[in-house]
Parts: C-alpha cells; structure tokens; sequence
C-alpha cells in the first residue's frame, strides 16, 4: 500500500512461504473468530448474488467465506503476489476458482480500476497503512452496500506490541510498520463518505467495525 512499504518490501516481508504457513492454519484451524465475525456481519445483511472485494485478502479465506455464504464473486486485492500460487491452490479445492479474481496492485492509489461491489471487507489491513483516510475512502468507494473491517484495539498492550514488531522489522531493514490508529478516527472517516455504523465488536486485541451505506 502507498506509504506503508515499497512494494519489494511488502513482498519481502509476505512471501509465497508466509502464504503457506496461513494456508496451513486455515485448514487446520478455519477462519480465525475475527474475520468469522466480518463474514457473519456481512451474511446477516443478506449476501446471495452479492459482489465483494477483500481487500489486503492474502490466501483469499474470507473471500472463500463470503462465497460460502452465497456472494457471487469476489475480487482479491493485495499488493504482495506471494500470495497467489496459495491462495489458486485454496480456491480450487473450494470449487470457487471461477468465481474468485485476483488484482496485484495499491488498492489506495488504484481503487478506481476496480469495479464497484455491493461488498468490501478489510481484515488485518488498516493496520498496515498509515494514512487511514486515504485507505477507507478507497474502500467506502468502492462499496455500494456494506462495508466492514478489523483494526487493532488501542491500548497500551496492542501499542507495546506495534512498538515491538517495527523495532524489529527496523533491525531486518524491512520499510514494512504497523499501525494502531484511533478507533473513533476511523468510525468517523467510514461516516463521512456516507455510511453509519451498523455493527461492532471488540476482543483483546482485535475491533471489528460493520457500516451499512446511509440512505
């Protein structure tokens, strides 16, 4: 994503061995309780024949998910293709793979050469960038209906933890952070491009947060 990393270091840091191990995890594991909830938000509100897009979608699972549940076809959008080889593999075996697109590219600079969807769902990805409004109006954009995302709790256990994560990144040289951004910041930039809040949860570490486009 712009000005989260250079795009050698997004692939640096999300290699097509990363993309295994979570592929491993899904299948041994399914979806974690997080990304789970996006996807019960999103069924809730009624999905079959829907479009999405999951956005920073890594192997595809919540895509996979949204499928599942009766949305017609969902475009995969990340800025690392280490993902790729994994998530065909994933997609395949679901039966999916003529319904599952994947798009390489900045989703905040070049969210206007996707489609709109009824759908976007962003889970683990605003914590990546550091311009969230950049990011979100990309995202509400792009969606006609509903929009949902996971971010970061703020306390000081889950800032700790950033803190920990980009020291060490920094001594890899790798140009890749993390970010923990202002719950209500981000509830606030969803609003102002005309969504309200519909739906919310908060875990230990992770909030999710559902908007459904104000009439």
């Amino acid at each position: 994503m712009t000005g989260c990393c250079s795009g050698h270091s997004y692939d640096e840091f999300f290699t097509e061995k990363v993309a295994r191990r979570d592929a491993r995890l899904l299948r041994r594991r399914g979806l974690d309780a997080t990304a789970r909830r996006i996807a019960r938000f999103v069924a809730r509100r009624g999905i079959p024949g829907a479009t999405a897009l999951d956005v920073g979608g890594g192997v595809g699972a919540l895509g996979l998910e949204l499928i599942k549940g009766g949305a017609a076809r969902v475009v995969t959008v990340e800025l690392s293709s280490g993902y790729d080889e994994v998530a065909g593999e994933l997609a395949r075996a679901e039966g999916a793979a003529d319904r599952v697109e994947r798009r390489v590219l900045d989703f905040a600079a070049q969210a206007g050469e996707l489609p709109l969807v009824d759908v976007v769902v962003m889970h683990r990805v605003v914590c990546c960038y550091p311009d969230y409004e950049t990011l979100l109006g990309a995202a509400a954009g792009r969606a006609t209906r509903l929009l949902a995302f996971s971010f970061p709790r703020e306390t000081w256990w889950t800032r700790f933890g950033s803190l920990i994560a980009n020291a060490a990144l920094g001594l890899r040289r790798c140009d890749f952070r993390s970010f923990v951004h202002p719950p209500a910041a981000l509830i606030a930039t969803v609003e102002a491009h005309g969504f309200q809040l519909a739906y919310e949860h908060e875990g230990a570490l992770w909030r999710v947060a559902g908007f459904e486009r104000a009439a």
